[in-house]
């Protein structure tokens, strides 16, 4: 029989997927439109949100007052006489959620560890996606592997996603590093036109070439940015020396050198700032999550 203690710190290195199915509770009282809306005007930035996606019906004679451009040009030419397109409302939007489980995400010095913190949002946003309504799809990526799920509707497509999170991705002798970029440039194809989509991650390795997947996603969707961080990653304690260790490294800090730590200090707040300006530049809706937050609380 496990102790109580082994079962907690076992909860803050990963999610079981008995915990992830019983955010089914606390997600019921989510709401993804608000959500969205509210990360992006707390942070003063403009929503690019689209409401429900439309399909195309039919093409049908133009009549005053009808938008000009929805004119449906083919038909138009075709006939000599002036046709617009109409679109039926998609009912159920699909919600696609990106989550980061590389080595980096493996890390706390409080709280949980920033995958396990990751994981429960995106089952939080999940579920209440799936109270709602809508389709439910993701991806998960480690430093090696990247996989998809196709959105889907119902309870079955939660725990399916579910059930991917909580075992991680299965890494092969052959894999090769992958990277931000090339996760990125994945998650555009795989999302269609009109999703709503969660990224929840670090944020490490984001250069101009991912940025550029990132503008050409929200193009025809709304993103989501959520930046998760520990507290020792924003700043680092005074006066004293840290060892730190990933079983195969040490690495020895000596936070007495103030430069030094004005200099990591500054580093995390560029980051920062850097992913608050590309949320603004582009219309993503911006949140940020601590390792000692509580999930259900930062989205809400």
């Amino acid at each position: 029989m496990l102790k109580k203690s082994t079962v907690l710190t076992s909860e803050r290195v990963s999610a079981s997927l008995k915990t992830l199915i019983d955010l089914a509770q606390p997600a019921a009282g989510l709401n993804l439109k608000r959500l969205s809306m509210r990360s992006s005007q707390s942070g003063g930035y403009v929503s690019r949100f689209k409401g429900l996606g439309m399909d195309f019906e039919e093409s049908r004679m133009y009549q005053a007052g009808d938008d000009i451009r929805s004119i449906d040009w083919r038909v138009t030419a075709r006939t000599g006489e002036t046709h617009t397109k109409v679109f039926r409302e998609e009912r159920e939007r699909p919600v696609f959620i990106s989550v980061d489980n590389r080595a980096a995400m493996h890390f706390a010095t409080r709280g949980v560890f920033k995958a396990v913190l990751a994981v429960k949002l995106a089952g939080l946003i999940a579920w209440a996606a799936q109270h709602q309504g809508d389709r439910i799809g993701g991806q998960l990526f480690s430093d090696s592997q990247c996989s998809e799920l196709k959105p889907q509707n119902g309870k079955h497509a939660v725990l399916r996603f579910l059930n991917t999170l909580a075992n991680g991705n299965t890494v092969s002798a052959e894999a090769k590093p992958i990277s931000l970029e090339q996760v990125l440039a994945r998650l555009a194809q795989h999302v269609h036109s009109g999703s709503l989509v969660y990224i929840i991650s670090d944020f490490r390795g984001i250069n101009d070439a991912a940025e550029l997947h990132l503008a050409k996603l929200s193009q025809h969707c709304e993103v989501v940015l959520i930046f998760i961080y520990d507290a020792l990653e924003s700043n680092l304690p005074t006066k004293g020396r840290y060892r730190f260790t990933d079983e195969h490294r040490d690495v020895v800090i000596d936070t007495s050198d103030s430069q030094r730590l004005s200099v990591y200090h500054q580093h995390f707040e560029e980051r920062l700032n850097h992913l608050q300006q590309l949320a603004k530049k582009r219309g993503f809706s911006f949140m940020q999550c601590s390792t000692v937050d509580n999930p259900v609380q930062c989205l809400r």
